[in-house]
């Protein structure tokens, strides 16, 4: 045969494939594709219907007789634990890819990590903030109650100011094995986050096995940067010195980044750069795939509502955090007052006050604006600081307001109860408000933004008007979600219930968007979950 030839082609026919019904009809309305919708657990076949429209159907079965409707698609079941990265799951020993992020000054009580370690998820006890005995205290209570559990862990928030109750805190993590160490709040590596994630690395046929796991939350490419590399050097050798790791950890730390896990925070309540989640958690994804290494990436901030966190998962997220929406559940450390000021939260109900453990530096951090004089209170004394050397500068009417409306007490009073309580907890500080009047000054401060975070956590009624409660938009969102519904009430709000339910919901969110790429007219209520019990 030439190569001029032309070899005619033959017509092959191609049965196509078609659904009969079973004992549910298709779906071609609103109403029953919103159904559809709905069981997510279910196989769901997409079909060419009457006047060239697309339904939904379940059930059924498929045959290439040419009966029955005509199949344009398929999509398996869909289940929340599916939502994120599986090795998120098998890494944690968890069902769902869900994290109930470290509240700080125990407002993630112990009793809230044990809840969602049974449940299958992961929490954080809020060791920020507290003073090294009651962390010890706290997680002396989870060692014993989920202690063979891999599915918890404790936080250390970075304290430039106080570096020595960071380590304590670290050495005490390590002491009681536990299994997961979250680090926030961190501008840089310290000796103590890289100590939590080096000692007790092993090897096992070749592979480095650790003794605990970290996550790393960040706002900033530079520093998840900083966490995605291996430690460095001049780290390990500070380490060394100390005699906090060995040799052989030390080589092993080269091999494996300081963190496994990167949690990416956005606009959340507490600490945050207000920096939108679609634009950050891309480009710290971005970023991981430089580096090739074994990183997951989740998202934190903004996620009060099953869309939202429907959202997190499709730009990529390996897991999401929750926050503002947990300080309402009946587990969080705040009153019961402080609960209901944020059940009744809107979306814009929040501002950006000056933060206690970095008010020198004049970070700021979001708290709720509704009902509460804090964050006015709090800027107020951040601009004294800055326009003042020391708290005898003042103005006398300045001074007179200060001491009626905030402090409650003496500019003397209020110093002598502060130097009280550093003497207690560090007495270098003293010493260094007795030479620096600016710094004296600043320590009074920050007494106040300290103390109003324990107001709410106590429910101090003649300190209504100071709580200061930490809170993003997510609670807003929330609240919006839940009108109506069980979950309007704080009583009913567990973190399991709440945490299943925006599961369950970012689930549906998630099928009503695949069902709409393949052309089904979906309509916008079947975006719409309502919480339901679920535990």
């Amino acid at each position: 045969m030439s190569t001029a030839e032309v070899i005619p082609l033959r017509r092959v026919h191609h049965p196509v494939a078609s659904w009969i019904p079973g004992a549910a009809p298709p779906a071609f309305g609103p109403d029953a594709v919103t159904r559809v919708i709905g069981e997510v657990r279910e196989p769901v076949f997409v079909l060419a219907g009457p006047d060239h429209g697309v339904g939904v159907a379940l059930g059924g079965s498929m045959t290439d007789t040419g009966k029955g409707y005509r199949l344009l698609g398929t999509l398996p079941p869909l289940y929340p634990e599916w939502l994120g990265d599986r090795s998120f799951c098998e890494t944690h020993g968890v069902r769902f890819p869900y994290v109930a992020g470290e509240m700080a000054n125990g407002i993630a009580t112990p009793a809230m990590v044990i809840a969602m370690a049974r449940a299958e998820m992961l929490g954080f006890y809020g060791a920020g903030g507290l003073a090294p005995s009651r962390v010890e205290a706290g997680v002396d209570e989870l060692v014993r109650a989920v202690g063979e559990l891999p599915n918890w862990g404790v936080n250390l928030i970075h304290s430039p100011n106080e570096s020595a109750v960071e380590e304590r805190v670290a050495e005490l993590l390590i002491e009681r094995r536990v299994p997961i160490v979250s680090a926030s709040a961190f501008l840089d590596l310290t000796p103590a986050i890289v100590r939590c994630a080096v000692a007790g690395l092993r090897s096992e046929s070749g592979q480095v096995v650790r003794a605990r796991r970290v996550f790393a939350k960040v706002s900033r490419t530079e520093v998840a940067a900083k966490f995605m590399a291996p430690a460095p050097a001049s780290l390990l050798r500070v380490l060394l010195d100390r005699g906090q790791i060995t040799a052989e950890e030390a080589a092993l730390a080269a091999r494996v980044p300081v963190a496994e896990d990167i949690t990416v925070e956005s606009d959340s309540g507490g600490h945050t750069d207000n920096r939108p989640l679609s634009a950050l958690l891309p480009t710290i994804l971005a970023l991981r795939d430089e580096y090739a290494r074994p990183v997951r990436v989740g998202a934190a901030g903004g996620l009060g509502t099953p869309g939202a966190v429907a959202a997190a998962f499709a730009l990529g997220a390996a897991y999401v955090v929750t926050g503002s929406v947990n300080q309402s559940c009946v587990e969080s450390g705040l009153s019961l007052d402080a609960k209901e000021m944020l059940a009744k939260a809107e979306v814009a109900d929040v501002i950006m006050a000056p933060a206690a453990d970095m008010f020198e530096q004049g970070v700021k951090l979001q708290v709720l604006r509704r009902g509460t004089m804090f964050a006015p209170r709090a800027a107020q004394l951040y601009e004294m600081y800055r326009s003042f050397g020391s708290l005898d500068e003042i103005p006398a009417p300045a001074r007179a307001r200060l001491e009626r409306d905030i402090l409650r007490a003496t500019v003397d009073e209020a110093w002598a109860s502060t130097a009280a309580f550093w003497r207690d907890r560090d007495p270098s500080e003293v010493d260094k408000a007795e030479r620096d009047p600016q710094h004296k000054m600043a320590l009074v401060f920050r007494s106040y933004l300290g103390k109003a975070s324990r107001w709410a956590i106590e429910g101090d009624a003649g300190r209504r008007f100071d709580y200061q409660i930490w809170c993003g938009p997510a609670m807003g969102a929330f609240n919006r979600w839940t009108e109506g519904t069980y979950l309007a009430e704080p009583a009913n709000r567990t973190v399991a219930e709440v945490a299943l339910n925006l599961l369950e919901g970012a689930a549906v969110v998630t099928r009503a968007h695949q069902l709409r790429t393949y052309g089904v007219p979906v309509p916008a209520r079947a975006f719409s979950y309502a919480p339901r019990p679920l535990t």
